[in-house]
C-alpha cells in the first residue's frame, strides 16, 4: 500500500521540486541581472575626439606630427590632437574619474582621480590624484569647449599638460546661502605636471572664484595664487641685475629650491543681444619663473633638473571675445595672446647682457570661425598670427615665418 503511494506521489514531488528550482533559479537571475543593472548605472563613459589638420609657415610650430622637414618651405600636418575616453564611477559620496588622452603619439594619462563630497551640503569636496590646477580660468576650461585651438602661450608654458599629481579641497557655501556664489580651491602639487613626482617640495595653489548667472547675463572671475619651488641642479644661480643676468655661484645652491610663484587675475562676461550670444574673457598673470637658459617652461620631466637656473619675472595676458551670429550655427572668435618672460629687458635690451631668444615676448593674434553643427560635432577654421617682439640685436629672429593656419574638426561623444 504505501509503495503504491509512493510510487504515485514521487512523480508529483519530483515534478514540483524541478518547477521550484526553475523559478528560484530565475529568480537568482533576474536579482543578479538587477545588481548587475545597478552597478553599471553608476558608471558613465564619455569622450571626444579633436582631429586636427595645420598649415605653417616656414619657421612655424605646429602641434600634430613632426617639424618641418624642409626649412625654406611652408609645411603642413595632419593628426588627432586630443582622443579622449572617460570612466566616471559615482556611488553615494565618493566618485573616481579615469581619464585617457589615445592619438597617434601613444596613450597617455588626463585625469585619474577620487573625489569626496561632504554629506552635509553637497558642494565641498576632496580631490586626490592625477588633476586640473585650480589656477585661472583657461587651464581648466576643457578642450570640448574651448572656442581657440590651444590655451593661451603663458599657460602652456607656466603649467604645461593642464593636470598635477596633488591632493585639493574644493569649498563652497550652501545653495541657499547668500555667499553660495563664491568657492574656493586649494592644494598641494608635486609641481612636475603629468609626471612622477621627483622632489620632496610640495607646491600651494589656490584660487577665490565668484560666479553670478541669469538668463540674459552672466559674469565670473577670480584671483589665483601659486607658491613653488623648482629644484637647482647646479651651484649656479642667475637673476636679473640692471638689465643682466648675473651669476651667483655657490656650492650650497645645488639641491635648493628657487621660488616659484604667480598671481593671477582673470574674469568672464556672457550677454544675450540682438545679434547672439557675446562672450568677452580675460586673464593676467605675473610673477617669477625659475628656468633654464633656453628655455622659461615649467618643470615637465621624469628626472631633476642639471642645468644652471635663470630667474625671470614674467608676465601674461590674453583677451578672448566670441560672438554668435545672430540665429545661425556660427560663432566668430578673436583672441589676443602675449607672453614676456622677461620684464626687466624689451625691445634692443633683449640679447645684450646675456639675455637671448628664450627673454623675447611673444605675441599672437588669432582670429576664426566655428560651425557648431550639432551638439556633439564642431568644426572650427582659425588663423594665427605669431611674432616676437622686435630687437636689433637678433635680426634674424625678425624674420621668422610662424603663422599657423588650423581646422578643428570635434566630435564628442
Amino acid at each position: 500500500m504505501r509503495y503504491q503511494v509512493l510510487r504515485k506521489t514521487l512523480p508529483i514531488l519530483c515534478v514540483a521540486f524541478l518547477s521550484s528550482t526553475l523559478v528560484m533559479a530565475r529568480q537568482t537571475d533576474s536579482e543578479t541581472s538587477g545588481k548587475a543593472v545597478k552597478m553599471l548605472n553608476k558608471f558613465k563613459v564619455s569622450g571626444y575626439i579633436n582631429m586636427l589638420y595645420q598649415h605653417g609657415q616656414k619657421d612655424a610650430t605646429l602641434d600634430v606630427g613632426s617639424s618641418n622637414e624642409d626649412k625654406e618651405k611652408s609645411f603642413d600636418r595632419f593628426g588627432v590632437r586630443r582622443g579622449r575616453l572617460k570612466l566616471t564611477y559615482e556611488e553615494g559620496i565618493t566618485s573616481g574619474v579615469f581619464q585617457l588622452d589615445v592619438t597617434e603619439k601613444g596613450i597617455g594619462i588626463k585625469d585619474a582621480y577620487l573625489q569626496f563630497r561632504d554629506p552635509w551640503i553637497g558642494s565641498c569636496a576632496l580631490k586626490v590624484g592625477v588633476l586640473d590646477r585650480p589656477f585661472g580660468f583657461e587651464s581648466s576650461y576643457s578642450s570640448s569647449q574651448r572656442e581657440s585651438p590651444e590655451r593661451s602661450k603663458m599657460f602652456r608654458t607656466l603649467l604645461p599638460d593642464d593636470r598635477d599629481l596633488g591632493i585639493m579641497l574644493h569649498l563652497q557655501p550652501a545653495e541657499n546661502s547668500a555667499l553660495h556664489f563664491l568657492s574656493l580651491q586649494g592644494g598641494l602639487f608635486s609641481g612636475n605636471a603629468i609626471n612622477i613626482d621627483t622632489d620632496n617640495y610640495k607646491d600651494l595653489i589656490a584660487r577665490l572664484e565668484a560666479n553670478k548667472t541669469n538668463p540674459y547675463f552672466s559674469y565670473s572671475g577670480g584671483i589665483s595664487y601659486y607658491l613653488g619651488g623648482v629644484y637647482q641642479g647646479s651651484p649656479v644661480v642667475y637673476s636679473m641685475q640692471e638689465k643682466s643676468f648675473v651669476a651667483h655661484i655657490d656650492p650650497e645652491n645645488k639641491g635648493k629650491f628657487a621660488l616659484r610663484e604667480y598671481l593671477g587675475a582673470d574674469v568672464q562676461l556672457e550677454f544675450k543681444n540682438p545679434f547672439g550670444r557675446t562672450c568677452l574673457r580675460g586673464e593676467y598673470i605675473f610673477g617669477l619663473q625659475p628656468a633654464s637658459i633656453s628655455s622659461s617652461k615649467s618643470p615637465d620631466a621624469n628626472e631633476l633638473p642639471s642645468h644652471d637656473t635663470y630667474l625671470r619675472d614674467f608676465t601674461g595676458a590674453y583677451v578672448m571675445l566670441t560672438q554668435d551670429i545672430g540665429k545661425t550655427p556660427l560663432t566668430a572668435v578673436l583672441k589676443y595672446d602675449v607672453y614676456d618672460p622677461n620684464r626687466h629687458v624689451a625691445g634692443d635690451e633683449v640679447g645684450m647682457k646675456n639675455t637671448n631668444k628664450t627673454d623675447l615676448e611673444q605675441r599672437a593674434l588669432g582670429f576664426g570661425l566655428l560651425w557648431a553643427a550639432s551638439s556633439r560635432i564642431r568644426l572650427t577654421a582659425y588663423y594665427e598670427l605669431n611674432n616676437y617682439e622686435h630687437t636689433s640685436s637678433m635680426p634674424l629672429i625678425n624674420d621668422l615665418k610662424q603663422d599657423v593656419f588650423s581646422l578643428r574638426l570635434l566630435c564628442k561623444f
